[in-house]
């Protein structure tokens, strides 16, 4: 049976991995095509769609559906 990590914040989780990424907001906004104030609330969302998600995982060249999981 697969677990889901609790307390997850999915925002928080983008911001950490772009900063260790080096990668700006505006770097982000222009990837995903918005306003570099939407990705500051993103940042402050605990979850987002899925298909959001995967596109932002495939922008950063990482698996962040993986790391909802337990291991």
């Amino acid at each position: 049976m697969v677990a889901y990590k609790k307390n997850l914040h999915i925002g928080h989780m983008i911001q950490a991995e772009m900063e260790r990424q080096g990668r700006s907001a505006s770097w982000l906004a222009r990837a995903i095509f918005c306003e570099r104030s939407n990705v500051y609330k993103l940042f402050n969302r605990e979850s987002i769609p899925v298909d959001q998600l995967i596109r932002i995982s495939e922008i950063l060249d990482h698996d962040f559906l993986q790391d909802c999981y337990e291991d």
